[in-house]
């Protein structure tokens, strides 16, 4: 379909399910060159290319796309959709249209044999049906000659971003060599604080603001309290992150009601914007396009990853192509976590990721 550029960096990456380029700008902004990108979204689309001008976007169906026409590539990533996984979604997993998505990355894998893989969902991926559907993933990937290893990561954790946000991060590679170089970030000190987010001193436009004639008014102007903290409306009560970050965006903020985080400025209590919430994902100069409504964006920032922890990974896997060596992390054995995950998936891989920030191995 396209002919190989010339002049592109030194490792070329391919994205499905690119979103608004979050991943896309990660490993470009470590030396890396974008040759290709897919997303059905319309409106993503349009943020996709208002940021990433230079790359080839390919807008529509996964379905529709021929995978041997697309050009080759060093590493493909895709961050599926993971409603069909989430906490916050019914969990159907592959009974769900979205869950099924991921055959359609095999389909590339297949017919690419990138040299390394980036694959991005939630946490709940892991223990999602009892383990089941992580396994399939998992055995799906071994098959086709990869070495895995994957980690739960948090954005305020392993990003410095004051966003509360778990996510799982899988990294295959076709060899062995590069796969024993690769090492997942360590954590990092969180030195951004929410004020170098959020401007409480400044106004925004009148319409993120409660007013006195707004349902909830009371009950927020009654529970907030604060400006140095985010808030959350739920259906009776107001809930306020005492962590001193933001609660995890989500995709749900595109559809109305109080599902964006709340905070109180000198001029009164309202959500944050959409461009707050980008920030809150990494992105240092994200130009929002000005035909797309403020319900998509508010879904596109939700969606999207982290992208400085997009960078710390990237920047390690294509050290570890090129042959260098990192010493961050500590795997656990591969034969000790094959016994045991067969009796606690779930518990290895929920709190003991949580609280010992383990890098967890599978070989090929």
């Amino acid at each position: 379909m396209f002919e190989k550029e010339e002049n592109m960096g030194r490792y070329s990456v391919a994205s499905l399910f690119a979103g608004i380029g979050g991943i896309c700008k990660g490993f470009e902004t470590q030396g890396a060159s974008v040759v290709w990108a897919n997303e059905i979204d319309k409106y993503a689309c349009q943020t996709y290319r208002t940021n990433m001008k230079s790359t080839v976007l390919i807008e529509g169906d996964i379905y529709d796309i021929d995978e041997k026409k697309m050009l080759d590539a060093d590493i493909i990533t895709a961050g599926f959709p993971c409603q069909s996984f989430s906490v916050a979604g019914k969990q159907l997993g592959f009974k769900d249209a979205r869950g099924n998505l991921f055959f359609e990355i095999m389909r590339f894998i297949r017919a690419k044999q990138p040299k390394a893989i980036l694959l991005e969902n939630v946490k709940n991926l892991v223990s999602h049906d009892d383990g089941n559907t992580f396994k399939i993933i998992i055995e799906s990937l071994k098959e086709e000659g990869y070495y895995l290893k994957y980690k739960v990561m948090n954005t305020m954790e392993y990003g410095n971003i004051p966003q509360n946000r778990e996510r799982i991060y899988i990294i295959g590679f076709r060899k062995q060599d590069d796969y024993n170089r690769f090492v997942f970030p360590n954590p990092i000190s969180l030195t951004n604080r929410l004020s170098d987010i959020i401007n409480c001193n400044e106004k925004q436009e009148d319409k993120y603001y409660y007013t006195e004639k707004s349902k909830f008014y009371d009950l927020l102007n009654q529970s907030i309290d604060k400006q140095s903290t985010v808030y959350q409306l739920r259906r009776v009560y107001v809930r306020e992150n005492k962590k001193g970050v933001c609660p995890t965006l989500t995709a749900n903020m595109g559809t109305g009601g109080n599902n964006v985080p709340i905070i109180r400025d000198r001029y009164g209590i309202r959500k944050l914007t959409p461009f707050e919430c980008f920030k809150f994902q990494g992105y240092k100069d994200i130009v929002l396009p000005t035909q797309v409504s403020d319900s998509q964006l508010y879904k596109q920032a939700g969606n999207s990853v982290s992208v400085p922890v997009i960078e710390r990974i990237a920047k390690n896997i294509i050290s570890a192509l090129s042959g260098n060596k990192l010493k961050e992390t500590v795997s656990i054995d591969t034969d000790y976590y094959e016994d045991y995950v067969q009796l606690t998936l779930g518990d290895i891989l929920g709190e003991a990721i949580k609280e010992k920030q383990e890098e967890y191995t599978l070989s090929a």
